[in-house]
């Protein structure tokens, strides 16, 4: 039980680094080419949340 636990951190552990890593480079992005703002609906989102929370 204690290793199922254990293996269950680990990967939500991972999938937040991952989703924080892929947050910081869509932001990174958008903020070296604002000709990209508009092109695609969800990478906006995330780059306005991540600004918001900042």
């Amino acid at each position: 039980m204690d290793d199922t636990n254990s293996s269950e951190a680990r990967s939500l552990e991972r999938r937040a680094t991952l989703r924080s890593r892929h947050a910081q480079g869509i932001t990174r992005l958008m903020a070296q080419r604002a000709d990209l703002r508009g092109v695609h609906a969800l990478a906006d989102f995330v780059d306005d949340a991540v600004r918001w929370t900042v």
